[in-house]
């Protein structure tokens, strides 16, 4: 009964927030994925080049380069927590969370990700409401601050061929082009709500988010856009409160994880073909392909854009892999190292967690 005390004093959206990582949810996205992976074999896999596949030093040096930027973005991502959080947390509780962050995205449509989730963790670890509100804020403003800066200086340097291969002009790459155009100025006016609200005016944009949503057509928005602009005020006194060193080492965790999230990919395609150039330009211009096609699927509707990712995947990847077969394999490994090692670990790590936050409220 001792467990089931403090799952009673959860309110009803904690509760909501501790099924949506209940372990059971791994069915729908791994059901997704293997429907993907499934497809992407019966339509593209040749076992006359699967068997011309040499699994040689190359390819496992490759592989084992991937596996270490998998440790150096989750590292990164725990330096940013434990630099945000002013190291209240220790670096194994850092590393935990940052599984169970992963898991929920994972388990999540990418376009909700697991913000909502990183909140209810953090308010269990004995954070105050406003650090909490604060780390999780920052957090969501770095990581579309990183993709908004950085993919104009992309298009500028590479043009279209970051959408498609041997692109020259708009009419290349219509439908990828307006979509990926559609979602960059989704995401500009919603970070820059989060920026203002931050950085410059979180009294205006509260007063603003109310005034936006106080009518029949937006009403019910209304209670959601107060708490928001609530949040953003608190988030914004959190933050004048940070000292430089701590917004340095948020920026640089930010960057590291999600460079070394595209360096994966990069490392397995390098993997399956040998013959591809290793100068700093021709990989940056792999780089700014991997980081256009997720900027494209993370805002996929399907749970961590399982079955969205394993199909789009081989169409941004064919000038670079030697065949459909090749992208088939990469991209099942990639998926098997960047989706299901977290379905996998968040399995494990999330029933332990819930367990020693439910003993210690037991306890206290």
């Amino acid at each position: 009964m001792k467990q089931e005390e403090p799952l009673n004093k959860l309110s009803t959206d904690q509760q909501k927030v501790l099924k949506s990582i209940s372990p059971y949810r791994i069915i729908l996205p791994i059901a997704l994925g293997l429907a993907g992976v499934v497809y992407m074999f019966w339509r593209n896999f040749d076992p006359a080049e699967f068997q011309r596949i040499q699994w040689t030093s190359h390819v496992y040096f490759w592989i084992g380069m991937g596996i270490l930027t998998v440790l150096i973005r989750d590292t990164a991502y725990a330096y940013r927590l434990r630099a945000l959080t002013n190291q209240e947390l220790s670096w194994w509780k850092c590393f935990e969370i940052v599984v169970i962050w992963e898991f929920s995205s994972a388990v999540s449509p990418s376009a909700l990700g697991g913000s909502a989730v990183a909140f209810f963790i953090l308010s269990q670890e004995k954070l105050s409401v406003a650090r909490t509100v604060t780390i999780v804020t920052y957090t969501i403003v770095l990581d579309a601050l990183f993709m908004l800066c950085t993919l104009p200086f992309l298009f500028a340097t590479f043009g279209y061929v970051v959408l498609r291969p041997d692109a020259g002009t708009f009419a290349d790459v219509a439908e990828w082009g307006y979509l990926a155009m559609g979602l960059y100025l989704f995401m500009i006016v919603y970070t820059s709500i989060f920026a203002y609200g931050v950085f410059i005016g979180p009294q205006k944009m509260k007063r603003l988010l109310g005034w936006l949503t106080n009518n029949r057509l937006l009403g019910r928005f209304h209670e959601g856009a107060l708490k928001l602009g609530e949040d953003l005020v608190i988030s914004a006194r959190g933050l004048r409160e940070q000292g430089w060193r701590v917004h340095l080492k948020a920026i640089v965790g930010t960057l590291l994880a999600w460079v070394f999230r595209f360096l994966l990919i990069s490392c397995l395609v390098i993997a399956f073909n040998p013959n591809m150039p290793l100068n700093l330009h021709f990989q940056a211009e792999l780089y700014a392909r991997l980081q256009t096609m997720f900027f494209v699927i993370m805002f996929s509707p399907t749970p961590g854009g399982a079955g969205f990712i394993e199909v789009a995947f081989n169409g941004f990847l064919t000038d670079y892999v030697l065949s459909n077969t090749h992208a088939t394999v990469i991209s099942a490994i990639w998926r098997l190292m960047s989706y299901y090692l977290y379905l996998t670990a968040g399995a494990i790590v999330v029933p332990n967690w819930i367990r020693e936050v439910f003993r210690s409220k037991s306890g206290s």
